[in-house]
């Protein structure tokens, strides 16, 4: 985890987020998040900046905490996502950022929380772009993330967050190498029946697994977060479908 590049990407693809969230329109259509509406994505990532926020003030394993309910109207709510976004950064940048806090995993940090708002804040500027593309080619932006934000964002997916929830009745088994290549990087996920699915650095020139996910960082980033994506999938496909974000 790159501290100073995540410092500098979460503002960054705030902004974007932002800005075509607002030449979208409330009422767009995003494709890449069925049934909901811009008006609904920026809702959900304000509540997600308000929700980092207040678990900044908490202890490790507190619950989750609630936050308030956005506002309906489009102008009210921008007014309050600037307001959330701008809280968060301002406790970030007063905190340790190594200080224990809660976290979605034990050991989390104000850095850990740089990292996930910085990913929710991009994959989220993903979707707004596609409402964007979706009124037609006029609007379509040619978004291409950085490999080094977007192999982070790979990692964090498949370390912190693929391993989340409830595996207890899973009986997946198998391996699936993950590799983006223009970041110089790969992964390799272990799946276990009834357990959480490890990943780790792949190791090894001649890894014999079972599926494999390829292609540049943006395309496997995009892809493990279950978004549109151009990346190969080979091999189990039971496997690769279980390495998919929503």
């Amino acid at each position: 985890m790159d501290s100073e590049m995540l410092n500098r990407a979460f503002p960054e693809q705030a902004a974007a987020f932002r800005s075509a969230a607002l030449q979208a329109g409330p009422n767009a259509q995003v494709s890449t998040c069925p049934g909901w509406d811009v008006r609904r994505l920026v809702q959900h990532l304000g509540q997600a900046y308000a929700r980092a926020e207040l678990s900044l003030h908490l202890e490790p394993g507190a619950p989750r905490p609630e936050v308030p309910r956005p506002p309906a109207e489009f102008d009210d709510v921008l007014t309050w996502w600037d307001e959330r976004l701008a809280d968060l950064r301002h406790t970030l940048s007063t905190m340790d950022p190594s200080r224990p806090v809660r976290a979605l995993h034990p050991g989390g940090t104000p850095a850990t929380w740089t990292r996930r708002m910085a990913h929710e804040s991009a994959i989220h500027r993903l979707d707004a772009e596609h409402a964007l593309a979706g009124l037609g080619p006029d609007h379509v932006h040619d978004l291409i993330f950085d490999p080094e934000l977007a192999a982070d964002g790979i990692d964090e997916f498949l370390t912190v967050i693929l391993p989340l929830g409830d595996w207890s009745g899973s009986t997946a088994q198998g391996q699936v190498l993950v590799h983006a290549a223009d970041a110089g990087r790969a992964w390799l996920v272990e799946f276990h029946p009834g357990e959480p699915p490890r990943a780790g650095a792949a190791t090894g020139a001649a890894l014999e697994v079972d599926a494999t996910i390829a292609g540049t960082a943006d395309a496997v980033y995009r892809k493990v977060w279950g978004r549109p994506s151009t990346a190969a999938l080979t091999g189990n496909a039971a496997l690769t479908a279980l390495i998919n974000g929503r």
